[in-house]
């Protein structure tokens, strides 16, 4: 399993992270999404590296701006 961490600004409430959680769960070989509109810290897991060009189109889909935790 591989977890990738990504920092994500502008969600400001709860829905605010079920619309990022939403998105990102679409995005291939992702097998699980965790989201903290509080600290904005996005977490993704899946059993194959992702596509972290993918999850950042579906972050902004969802309209906010993420960027890859060290």
């Amino acid at each position: 399993m591989t977890t990738t961490q990504f920092q994500v600004t502008g969600m400001t409430c709860g829905h605010c992270a079920m619309s990022v959680r939403e998105e990102v769960q679409e995005v291939a070989g992702v097998t699980g999404v965790e989201v903290s509109h509080q600290s904005g810290q996005l977490t993704v897991t899946s059993d194959l590296p992702v596509d972290e060009a993918a999850v950042v189109a579906a972050v902004e889909e969802a309209g906010y701006q993420p960027a890859r935790s060290a």
